[in-house]
């Protein structure tokens, strides 16, 4: 079950399935219950072991004032409950350590109250409400999502493996052993770049490897790719294996970015060892007009195809590791999906990666449907195209996110996350996600590396938040300057996906790796997928909820070109706050906002908790 809702006195709670984590929402039904409102304590129980109190980063400035658990730190929200009407649990963060258990979880909501002198008030057990509900990896039907973590600006990033601890080491080749150390936290634990690469690369990460290491141990699968960049040293690795019992045939960009005969890259680099293991006729390098920019596999049995794996996330370190991205694998009975990639990649094939040919073929000129009945339902869009037809692709989004602005009471959501949304040629998406913040008629959450402007949330206007990802001039207030800057590792937000309908009677989520750019759509190889599915689309949208307020507070403490970078000072995020003066306040004044229908906050509430 994708959601789940519960009431009990005033309080009202809905959890919402996301991958690997759980979306909770809660509303207070009357005026008398919003009075003296201390915030939401909650407890989370994973299946067969004890509960705990999710934490919060910010406490009171005199803890002894308020009713508190002496078992439990300053910080835990039994002692300092969250002054927000939701929250984003991801299991991992900072209970149960790198692999946190799977099932279902039992949640306790509890509302706190001060009295009438500002002390918070013990917890009252009458006023809490449970939920269950399953946290585990995605899946519906025949179709699994997966996604990377893609916060390596983070505290919980530093936590784990401290500020220095690299990507990748210096001069690496192509092939290295990524069971070497990576570095050393502020505990004095040790880590390697494997485990590193575990906890960074997240479900994408292990939907990617179960793939390979099956199409490994079965010798009636093969395998064919589409790949950008490739890169990642244990895939890179399993390719070769693969290829080596004659079992793979690869298609691989070979753009300027990816192919120097003077200097080779590292996809050069691959296709040498791969044509040397598996034949040189196993591997294509070929660029369509611009980009071969799909990252797909298609495993088949003999000539049927079984499954294939599809999205933005590219086999590369920066990919996994670095980028937020996101993997969907399609595994239904009768194969309708994975058969449609198979064609196309025989198409190409055949065609020897070439832009004109395939912008004549069925395939660039269709849309094709997939799903129904227990599958999730949507259509798929595989470009080049025609110049026409990208318009028509393109400009029937933009027409999905405008009907968002006439559900009626202001009801209507858009919520993605972009690469970028710049540049000076003719793109109608980019537009169109560039200015939906400013409609007040639709709820919107967008990020975007290169936005054409950034949006913060401002009290008491119900406009939208539009943030960047890329705020490499950071400066947070001692000792948050230590998070890692990655502006020189490409892209943080390496998404393409555009949630329209969050919680209403049409939603639908476009995804895949198209970047939604017309100049993209005519000359890139690369496929789009529309999913209209509830489930899939809460998904999607609980990953542009938990990046857009991560970096809504980044680019708000963003500093100029000369703020320091120093890292001197604690990963310790609690202690950051305590540094810098912020604490909770000791009466309601922090609720108005949430009821204020002029705010986005308010809306915010009605539309997660609905």
């Amino acid at each position: 079950m994708a959601k789940v809702s519960a009431s009990g006195g005033q309080l009202k709670v809905t959890a919402h399935r996301g991958d690997a984590k759980t979306l909770l929402a809660f509303d207070l039904m009357t005026e008398l219950a919003r009075e003296k409102l201390a915030g939401f304590t909650i407890s989370a129980k994973p299946p067969g072991l004890q509960p705990y109190f999710l934490q919060n980063n910010l406490r009171f400035e005199d803890p002894a004032a308020h009713a508190q658990d002496p078992t439990e730190t300053a910080f835990s929200s039994i002692n300092a409950p969250f002054h927000k009407f939701r929250w984003v649990h991801v299991p991992g963060i900072i209970h149960q350590g790198l692999k946190p258990a799977f099932g279902i979880y039992e949640y306790v909501v509890t509302p706190r109250y001060f009295d009438d002198r500002g002390s918070m008030l013990p917890l009252d057990p009458a006023g809490s409400v449970a939920v269950q509900i399953e946290v585990a990896p995605f899946r519906k039907g025949g179709l699994s999502v997966g996604f990377t973590r893609g916060f390596t600006q983070s505290q919980a990033f530093v936590n784990h493996f401290g500020r220095d601890a690299k990507i990748r080491p210096n001069d690496a080749e192509l092939q290295w052993d990524t069971s070497q150390l990576s570095g050393t936290n502020a505990r004095g634990e040790r880590f390697t770049y494997a485990q590193q690469y575990e906890w960074l690369g997240f479900t994408a990460r292990e939907t990617i490897f179960a793939l390979l290491d099956e199409v490994l141990a079965d010798a009636t699968l093969s395998l064919e790719v589409f790949a950008y960049d490739l890169n990642e040293p244990d895939i890179v690795d399993r390719l070769l294996r693969i290829g080596e019992a004659g079992r793979a045939r690869i298609i691989l960009d070979d753009s300027r970015i990816h192919h120097d005969e003077s200097k080779p890259a590292p996809e050069d680099e691959f296709a040498d060892l791969f044509a040397r293991k598996a034949g040189a006729d196993r591997i294509m390098r070929g660029h369509f007009g611009r980009y071969a920019h799909d990252k797909v596999f298609v495993v088949r049995r003999g000539d049927d195809p079984v499954k294939v794996l599809t999205g933005s996330t590219n086999f590369s370190v920066t990919g996994l590791y670095v980028n937020s991205n996101h993997v969907l694998v399609f595994d239904d009975a009768n194969a309708q999906v994975a058969g449609l990639y198979g064609s196309v990649f025989r198409q190409v094939w055949d065609q020897k990666v070439l832009a004109p040919a395939f912008r004549e073929s069925e395939q660039a000129n269709r849309t094709f449907q997939f799903g129904g009945g227990e599958d999730p339902a949507g259509t798929i869009t595989f470009s080049p195209h025609a110049k026409d037809v990208a318009h028509d692709i393109l400009n029937g989004l933009v027409q999905r996110i405008s009907e968002e602005s006439q559900v009626p009471g202001g009801r209507g959501s858009v919520l993605f996350a972009v690469m970028e949304l710049g540049g000076d040629t003719e793109n109608p998406v980019y537009d169109a996600l560039d200015e939906i913040h400013s409609d007040e008629n639709v709820f919107s959450f967008g990020i975007s590396d290169k936005p054409n402007g950034i949006a913060l949330y401002k009290v008491g206007s119900p406009k939208g938040v539009l943030v960047t990802g890329k705020p490499v001039n950071t400066q947070l207030p001692p000792p948050f300057n230590q998070v890692p800057n990655v502006g020189g590792l490409k892209h943080q937000i390496h998404h393409k996906f555009v949630v329209c309908g969050f919680n209403g009677t049409d939603p639908v989520v476009y995804c895949g790796s198209s970047n939604l750019a017309l100049g993209g759509e005519v000359q890139n190889g690369d496929n789009l997928l529309a999913i209209r599915d509830g489930d899939v689309a809460t998904v999607f949208a609980i990953e542009a909820l938990a990046l857009v307020d991560h970096f809504n507070f980044l680019d708000g403490v963003a500093k100029g070109p000369k703020a320091p970078r120093d890292g001197r000072g604690t990963a310790s995020e609690r202690q950051g706050a305590v540094q810098a003066g912020w604490f909770l306040g000791t009466d309601a004044g922090w609720v108005a906002k949430f009821f204020d229908p002029h705010d986005l906050h308010s809306r915010d509430r009605q539309l997660f908790s609905a």
